[in-house]
């Protein structure tokens, strides 16, 4: 049994005890998130696409960590100008253990 949600403005699939990392979201460690924005999911039955969104389907998910991920280097410059910035960006995540799939 898998599904596929959305959040952050990406799609994942995931199935039963699959460690997801994610955009940030507002929720405290050890603490459990319900994903709703369920797209597709298959089941015994075949699988259910949602149009945008199955009905009554629903993730859960607990927050294991919160975090920020290795930086990236930004580094801009125009030739023979003298022009260089040099900047740097840790995108926040939160990492997240499926623990149940609901259809």
């Amino acid at each position: 049994m898998y599904a596929v949600l959305a959040t952050g403005g990406k799609q994942y699939r995931v199935k039963e005890g699959d460690v997801l990392f994610v955009e940030k979201l507002n929720a405290e460690v050890d603490t459990t998130v319900e994903l709703n924005e369920v797209l597709a999911v298959e089941t015994e039955d075949g699988i259910k696409v949602g149009t945008p969104v199955v009905e009554g389907a629903k993730v859960t998910a607990k927050v294991v960590a919160q975090g920020k991920a290795k930086k990236v280097v930004v580094f801009k410059y125009k030739a023979k100008k003298d022009y260089r910035r040099k900047n740097g960006h840790r995108q926040p995540y939160t990492k997240l253990v499926i623990e149940k799939i609901e259809a």
